[in-house]
């Protein structure tokens, strides 16, 4: 596989995100999930802690914590840095400050380094470069997760989006993605395409949903196969 750890920036999201972000009942937490591009989030941690069933794939997982852990204390004050300068594409109610971003997103990050050499050796973080096949049977997995990957970046190309979307369509009975817009706050041709490709072979729902950080990204793409 190659893949280069120092092209990540990684940015860690909490199990209460997900839940906010893909409108996740208590009930579907307790499904098969899949959560696609989760780098350092500590999504699978938390529910695993709450013996939820969850498998999260990245091409970062091919790397050690250490490794993982270097590449996080080099980019997060860049990270930071474009927040600041951007602080006005971001509503600041739940998340108030600057500070408590980063010390929401170190603890999240913290809570996954600490989780993934056992998770790695439980089969629960999985190296895998999308939009290649996995080795995962068909729908497999429930409900198929994607936060900030699929959709945000217009760069990888309207095949890379549509390639990835469909091998998460072979192996989860559902697929949500969030947000559906990009990087700058704006919905894009990427997002129109997706929806123009699949909407006459799936049924497609964009759904309001209850977190709101990116300004207008309060909406999830739910694709049913």
């Amino acid at each position: 596989m190659s893949f280069n750890l120092k092209s990540v920036v990684p940015w860690g999201r909490t199990l209460a995100e997900y839940q906010k972000m893909f409108g996740l009942t208590p009930a579907e937490l307790k499904l098969n999930l899949l959560s696609v591009g989760d780098g350092p989030a500590s999504f699978n941690a938390e529910l695993s802690r709450l013996q939820g069933t969850v498998t999260s794939i990245d091409p970062i997982y091919q790397f050690a914590s250490a490794e993982i852990a270097q590449r996080i204390n080099e980019t997060k004050t860049e990270i930071i840095e474009q927040m600041t300068n951007n602080s006005d594409k971001f509503i600041w109610t739940e998340i108030k400050t600057i500070d408590d971003l980063l010390n929401i997103r170190v603890e999240a990050m913290d809570i996954f380094l600490d989780d993934f050499e056992k998770g790695k050796a439980e089969g629960r973080y999985v190296t895998h470069l999308m939009p290649d096949r996995t080795d995962y049977k068909n729908q497999q997995f429930d409900i198929g997760l994607s936060s900030h990957f699929l959709l945000l970046y217009a760069d990888l190309g309207i095949d890379f989006h549509i390639a990835a979307i469909e091998e998460m369509l072979r192996i989860c009975k559902e697929v949500r993605i969030f947000p559906v817009l990009n990087l700058n706050a704006e919905k894009h041709a990427v997002t129109d395409a997706v929806i123009a490709h699949f909407k006459n072979q799936h049924l497609l729902k964009l759904i309001k949903v209850d977190y709101e950080f990116q300004k207008g990204g309060n909406h999830m793409l739910q694709i049913y196969t």
